[in-house]
């Protein structure tokens, strides 16, 4: 028995339908590959030290700001429980992105407001500023490292939503972990570079400024012996529980890493361990000085006091 006109009417629309949603699905997906170049966005993953198969997987550009606020922490002697705070306050504020608006005249990653005495819009766009701010307010909270995270973040933040900060915390104490050094080689990224650009090149002076912007004088990087090379000198600090490795060389080395699609890092290498762009998964691996290719000779770093980053040429 036939099916009713209407019923094959109604069956036919179904199915052009469905055909231009496939459609219009594969024109946005053409589209977004044409403007990008055929690249997703770079990408950063933090691996828990633990053994417990936790990660975080992130874009460059969280990277790049998470490892500022950490940076500003530590210079500010800020243990890592104040840093992870930060984190879980910048995760839930802006997703670790430095955003030019949000509720009333709220900016930045800790979504700042000029008209509360944070600081100017200009100040308060400034990753290294806003961080400075955000934790000179947290040192006045009277046992904050003691308090729950949300409890500490809000007392910060005065946020219409108190609870929010709570969900971020596992992300947030991986990153600590790793942007204070103290999970030594758990920061890999891919080092493509921002934009798509993968021709352009790096500058060494525009990696001292950055390094200079969020650490301040606690590092004096210098040129390395290599025309695209910078050393950067590990302070004598208490040494980290892994081989004798120094905490704060692991961060210098990971913000490094962090930075790398940003400022075209190539090569990192630390305490005999070097991590470079695009490799085979992007992993840490022990350096080897006859590597081919590598960072072999002067250019490689097997001291634990002094951190190597090779830009792109």
């Amino acid at each position: 028995m036939p099916e009713p006109p209407t019923l094959v009417r109604r069956g036919r629309l179904l199915r052009i339908g469905a055909a231009v949603v496939v459609l219009l699905a594969v024109a946005t997906y053409v589209a977004v590959q044409y403007a990008t170049g055929g690249r997703s966005k770079s990408r950063c993953t933090v691996i828990s030290a633990n053994g417990d198969g936790a990660t975080y997987a992130f874009t460059s550009e969280q990277a790049v700001n998470a490892a500022t606020i950490a940076a500003v922490g530590t210079s500010r002697g800020m243990p890592e429980r104040a840093v992870t705070i930060a984190l879980a306050t910048a995760l839930q504020e802006s997703g670790l992105r430095n955003i030019d608006h949000g509720d009333r005249d709220s900016l930045g990653l800790f979504q700042q407001r000029p008209t509360k005495g944070w600081g100017t819009a200009e100040q308060i766009m400034d990753p290294a500023y806003a961080s400075e701010r955000f934790y000179a307010h947290l040192a006045k909270i009277p046992g904050y490292s003691r308090l729950p995270l949300t409890a500490a973040a809000q007392r910060v933040q005065l946020s219409g939503y108190p609870q929010a900060y709570a969900k971020h915390e596992p992300d947030a104490t991986l990153l600590a972990a790793s942007l204070t050094g103290r999970a030594a080689a758990s920061l890999t990224c891919d080092g493509r570079a921002v934009g798509g650009d993968s021709a352009r090149s790096g500058d060494p002076a525009r990696v001292r400024a950055a390094l200079a912007r969020d650490f301040g004088r606690d590092v004096a990087p210098a040129k390395g012996p290599g025309e695209g090379s910078v050393r950067v000198p590990v302070p004598a600090t208490v040494d980290s529980a892994e081989g004798g490795e120094r905490q704060r060389g692991w961060e210098l080395a990971q913000w490094a890493v962090a930075n790398s699609s940003a400022l075209r890092i190539e090569r990192v290498s630390y305490a005999g361990r070097e991590w470079a762009a695009g490799e085979s998964g992007d992993k840490w691996r022990k350096a080897s000085p006859a590597k081919r290719g590598g960072m072999s000779g002067p250019a490689a770093s097997m001291s634990v006091g002094e951190v190597r980053i090779v830009t792109g040429q």
